[in-house]
């Protein structure tokens, strides 16, 4: 686990992030782990949702700071989240919602190949 990053993007996701950026200046990430929309992540302009003692920042992807809620990470801090981008609607208050693409979270546990993640 030890220099491992928490959080990493796909090359996808990372070209999604560039696009969005150019549309709407910086960009942050939460993910909360609720029903819903809450269980993928959801991006944000930079600022734009407040965290607070219950959300841990768990790293950067594409310069942007991602956040999980405190409650998520407990049950996911042993594995690297893999952020990537597929065809599909994305969370109402998610700024990629209108590109005809969602973020989603693959998951690794550290210490696994990379070539095992899972969904």
């Amino acid at each position: 686990m030890g220099d491992e990053p928490k959080v990493i993007a796909t090359e996808a996701a990372l070209a999604l992030i560039e696009k969005l950026k150019a549309k709407y200046g910086p960009l942050m990430f939460h993910q909360s782990g609720g029903c819903c929309d809450g269980s993928s992540p959801m991006c944000y302009p930079l600022g734009e949702l407040i965290v607070g003692d219950s959300d841990v920042l768990l790293g950067e992807i594409g310069g942007c700071p991602f956040y999980i809620a405190k409650a998520q990470y407990e049950y996911w801090k042993h594995t690297q989240l893999i952020i990537d981008v597929v065809p599909g609607r994305g969370g109402m208050f998610s700024l990629e919602g209108p590109e005809g693409v969602r973020f989603l979270t693959r998951s690794r546990v550290f210490g696994q190949s990379a070539g095992t993640e899972e969904a």
